[in-house]
């Protein structure tokens, strides 16, 4: 089984990246399990046609150590497995804690091995490598392969540089490693050119770019993927071809973050071959 994470700046679409491309890997016929990693635990609804689901820390709540697989993992589109971890009450808590939490009960219930076959487990985390909580996936060996999802926009790519910097840390005593970027396009000018830039000085590749397109919301509104809403469209191609190029992935690498004034030399050099 592949154990995969999606990191990336906080509104940059990991969720809407994650649950598309785990749409296509269905649709290759891969067996998938998704585990949202943010409070909102908005990380599968597409993926369950915008049913609200029982979070791990409700069940918790609600039903005390008597939690069972079924309470907490619900049958997705496409064969997939949904699992939200959830978050503390408004303004009680720590929110990472929801992951630590739920990534151990998922675990002690065997829900890895439960799923025979399963292909992959995908982990959706919140925004940035900010506190311990968050960076649980990637400090105890949850997941191996890490996806930073980012654009053209320089608060996305500090994020995703600050990302590195967590992975490159816990890759020396572990496994874990930086798979690739995915950029998720928001029109910036020269955008796949800086991202493809960026990834080379980091040691990875931009293993997709995802041009910016209206259906992603259209898909959104009716609370489906856009392979789920309409296979046809061109977008739907789109999510595919990433599906298929994080199945092939074999670039696993330990990444080296850029300091501050080089990322904003980049961000400086390709501003100057606008004006040209």
């Amino acid at each position: 089984m592949r154990k995969v994470a999606i990191y990336g700046k906080g509104g940059i679409g990991k969720s809407t990246t994650t649950q598309n491309t785990v749409a296509g890997l269905a649709e290759m016929g891969r067996k998938v399990m998704v585990v949202g990693c943010d409070p909102k635990a908005d990380s599968t609804r597409l993926l369950l046609g915008g049913l609200a689901q029982k979070t791990v820390l409700d069940a918790l709540r609600e039903e005390g150590e008597d939690v069972e697989l079924d309470d907490i993992r619900k049958a997705a589109y496409g064969g997939t497995w949904a699992v939200e971890s959830g978050g503390p009450e408004p303004g009680v808590g720590c929110a990472g804690r929801g992951i630590i939490t739920s990534i151990n009960m998922l675990e002690s219930l065997g829900a890895y091995e439960e799923c025979e076959g399963l292909d992959y487990a995908f982990y959706d985390v919140l925004g940035d490598v900010v506190c311990g909580g968050f960076a649980m996936p990637i400090r105890d060996g949850k997941a191996e392969e890490i996806y930073i999802v980012c654009s053209g926009e320089m608060m996305a790519m500090y994020a995703a540089n600050n990302i590195c910097k967590g992975v490159m840390k816990f890759a020396q005593s572990g496994s874990v490693r930086l798979a690739g970027l995915i950029c998720n396009s928001r029109n910036v000018d020269n955008e796949e050119q800086m991202i493809e830039e960026f990834a080379k000085k980091l040691g990875t590749h931009m293993i997709y770019f995802i041009p910016r397109h209206n259906d992603v919301q259209r898909a959104e509104i009716n609370r489906k993927t856009v392979i789920e809403w309409d296979p046809t469209v061109s977008q739907a191609d789109e999510y595919r071809g990433l599906a298929r190029a994080i199945d092939s992935n074999k670039n696993l690498v330990i990444p080296t973050p850029l300091e501050i004034d080089e990322l904003e030399q980049l961000l400086l050099d390709f501003g100057l071959l606008q004006q040209a």
